[in-house]
């Protein structure tokens, strides 16, 4: 979808559909502003079509009402945008989202679009920033796999240019909201397509392969380390998990380092560590057919670090941040490890295997203290760690964990920014006995209370220190149904949390 600026009044733009913000008053939608102009052009039956269709004008609400001629525009969507004092960067997104997917279930090809009424901290270039995200998120598809069988369920007509039009904006500063919203949409477009794929497609080795890809398109610097280079730093955990597979592991190592203006703002090094299993089967602590039929889905915590990391540049972040991507199978064969296993990760923690399903903890064991080596000032971590995440928050919250209080109420505004629901959660020191190993330093599993918790407890042992956020993504990294600008299956959360966190504002 080309999506373009252009200084002006919105109802003289010839399309197949205008989008026109609808605000709420009182108990329903109040017809004022340019919906009052084009109510006015409409011969005032607006407001009958209003009551008839019963809008409310709330978030996520569309109408759409053919004008007959009597506007440049075939169609007209109205578009709910709640009560104006509520409006924020979220509800603006969704918003905007709900009138792409109206535009496109209409058939449109071209849209024009108002943008909201400023608001509190919420002005023109922020508006539309935040349209133009919700647009490109709510319109995403993978369809690489539709065959002839899908003949009688057609996709939606893609709509092919999109103009935003206002005379509130510069066009200079509209022009750098709209590259920001269309890298920030890759980033995410990216991250969903890496985890809708099957695990024929993904595996450690072409994972590392597609990173190098995105590292040469972004300017990032990038080295992988096979088994031999994980050898070499003792990564006895890791190693572990991916030995059963005929894929090799592989620690991706991505650089981002800012130019210009942005260079070491403040002497942060941030790193993201994202858990990449490409395929979880359990190892020979079995997942059950209904447990192993999306485990494809448990390399989504290394997708969103990649997914932002080659966005970094767009949004203007100003820190060298190292992106690892702790990338293996965990399968079942002659050489996979076995419950009862000893493993010493690379600080020399030794490590009780209790569970060989319980393995993601153990590649960010090596790949926390990896990243930790290279300079890093701060750790985040996201995985699809623990189904007692789900149990705990639902399948709509991410989980939060978190040794800084600094550190954690930052990573909470910018997932409130970016709309990705977020609720930090306790390191409860009392359960540190469940994971204390007998013959070991640790075990991988503490049993099933408090699954979430204990698991973050084991990963602060690999911090080496440094302040450190984990995000149990376990709930939120797919979804059953579409929702607003969130589609059916990967919905690459976390990186536009990643992002509005990184992005120095």
């Amino acid at each position: 979808m080309d999506v373009t600026f252009q200084s002006g009044e919105p109802l003289t733009h010839a399309v197949d559909a205008l989008v026109v913000p609808v605000t709420r008053t009182g108990d329903g939608p109040e017809v004022g502003g340019l919906a009052a102009e084009a109510a006015a052009k409409l011969g005032g039956e607006l407001k009958t079509l209003i009551a008839d269709a019963r809008f409310t004008a709330k978030i996520g609400s569309t109408l759409r009402v053919p004008t007959l001629g009597n506007l440049p525009a075939r169609h007209l969507i109205l578009t709910g945008i709640g009560y104006p004092a509520r409006l924020d960067a979220d509800r603006v997104r969704r918003a905007w989202a709900a009138a792409a997917l109206a535009a496109r279930q209409s058939g449109a090809k071209t849209v024009a679009s108002a943008l909201p009424p400023a608001a509190g901290a919420l002005d023109g270039p922020a508006s539309l920033l935040a349209a133009a995200e919700g647009i490109r998120l709510a319109t995403y598809r993978f369809t690489k796999y539709y065959g002839a069988a899908r003949k009688d369920d057609p996709v939606p007509a893609a709509v092919d240019r999109w103009t935003f039009v206002s005379d509130g904006v510069e066009a200079n500063v509209a022009a750098a909201a709209l590259d920001q919203a269309a890298a920030i949409a890759a980033g995410v477009s990216l991250a969903r397509d890496l985890v809708n794929e099957p695990a024929s497609v993904i595996n450690p080795v072409s994972m590392a392969d597609i990173a190098r890809e995105v590292a040469k398109d972004a300017g990032l610097e990038i080295t992988v380390l096979g088994p031999e280079e994980l050898g070499k730093l003792g990564a006895g955990a890791m190693l572990a998990v991916g030995k059963g597979s005929a894929t090799p592991p592989q620690l991706i190592h991505l650089t981002y380092r800012p130019s210009g203006a942005n260079t070491g703002k403040d002497d942060r090094v941030i790193g993201l560590i994202g858990k990449a299993i490409t395929f979880d089967t359990g190892g020979y602590s079995i997942k059950t057919h209904e447990g192993m039929l999306e485990m494809k889905v448990d390399m989504s915590g290394g997708a969103a670090v990649l997914g932002a990391m080659a966005a970094l540049a767009a949004v203007g972040c100003p820190y060298v941040v190292h992106g690892v991507i702790c990338a293996a199978e965990n399968m079942i064969s002659d050489k996979a490890f076995r419950p009862g296993d000893i493993l010493t990760a690379s600080n020399g923690v030794t490590i009780e295997v209790h569970s060989t399903d319980a393995e993601g903890r153990l590649v960010l064991a090596d790949g926390l203290v990896y990243t930790a080596r290279q300079g890093a000032t701060e750790l985040i971590d996201l995985a699809t760690l623990t189904g007692a995440a789900v149990v705990a928050l639902g399948n709509g919250t991410t989980a939060l964990f978190a040794s800084d209080d600094d550190l954690a109420a930052a990573l909470l505004d910018a997932a409130s920014e970016a709309g990705e629901s977020t609720w930090r959660m306790p390191l409860t020191k009392g359960m540190e006995e469940q994971i204390r190993g007998h013959i070991g330093d640790l075990k991988n599993t503490g049993g099933r209370p408090g699954g979430a918790i204990t698991a973050a407890l084991f990963l602060q042992h690999f911090r080496e220190g440094l302040p450190w956020a984990h995000l149990d993504i376990a709930g939120t990294a797919s979804a059953s149904k579409a929702r607003g600008y969130i589609p059916k299956g990967a919905t690459g959360t976390g990186v536009r949390t990643l992002l509005t966190y990184l992005s120095g504002s």
